[in-house]
């Protein structure tokens, strides 16, 4: 059954409460931490967090990105009794160093993550990625910039069987600060091998709703070209998230 989780979330930010900033900050994270419960007829818990982290250095423009997802539901069954099943486990880590050259908006990439999602069609992906990564657009309220690159990709499926295969990396990050107080943010990547192809997304809009208090639309897309008769190709999570901003 295709997942589509929609989660409220409390985050906890380690950024400024405007967005507009005179100098880059040379290190920025934020962390969110999410929790439903909800009771009656079918009885949820669902817990989401994670953290992004942005290191900006004189050689070097680093990117890292952790995140899970849980979440258990209690229905009762045909005979009355409660039962008890996990219908979302995810953990996804990457992390992305980007090498200055001559011209600090071209760079050379080196790329990692793993996914472990429990219930997809795979028990682990996992990707080794190098390449060209450049700053295309940076002014006051527009950021863009793209990398690509071959690599390879390690996946075993639920059944055990290895589809590792040579892959063509390509990804893209843009940001607009609308105001100096809401932001529209969109990655897109893709890895496309003979094997399979895997492609996330997401869209994020967040705007300051007071002091150091926001509030945070968005939307993330998972799909895999190759998966089991009984799978569905596309995942996609949906939350509205608060965001607290420490300094």
């Amino acid at each position: 059954m295709k997942k589509r989780v929609l989660t409220t979330i409390i985050a906890f930010s380690l950024a400024p409460s405007a967005f507009a900033q005179d100098k880059p900050k040379p290190f920025t994270m934020e962390g969110e931490l999410g929790f439903i419960s909800t009771t009656g007829n079918t009885e949820t818990t669902s817990i989401n967090a994670g953290i992004t982290a942005h290191q900006e250095l004189e050689m070097w423009s680093n990117d890292y990105l952790i995140e899970g997802l849980y979440k258990e539901e209690t229905v009762e069954g045909d005979d009355g009794e409660d039962v008890e099943f996990t219908s979302a486990q995810k953990f996804f880590a990457s992390a992305q160093g980007n090498y200055k050259l001559d011209n600090p908006d071209n760079r050379l990439f080196g790329f990692a993550s793993f996914e472990d999602d429990r219930l997809s069609n795979f028990n682990y992906q996992a990707t080794l990625a190098l390449g060209w990564n450049q700053k295309v657009l940076q002014n006051e309220r527009h950021t863009l910039e793209y990398s690509i690159g071959p690599g390879y990709s390690f996946v075993e499926t639920q059944d055990g069987e290895d589809q590792d295969s040579v892959i063509v990396r390509a990804s893209t990050a843009y940001t607009w600060l609308i105001s100096d107080t809401s932001k529209f943010t969109q990655t897109l990547s893709t890895e496309v091998g003979s094997e399979n192809t895997k492609s996330r997304a997401e869209s994020a809009l967040t705007a300051v709703i007071t002091g150091n208090l926001s509030m945070r639309l968005s939307f993330k897309m998972d799909h895999n070209s190759d998966v089991a008769e009984n799978r569905d190709n596309l995942d996609t999570e949906t939350a509205v998230s608060l965001v607290y901003n420490f300094f």
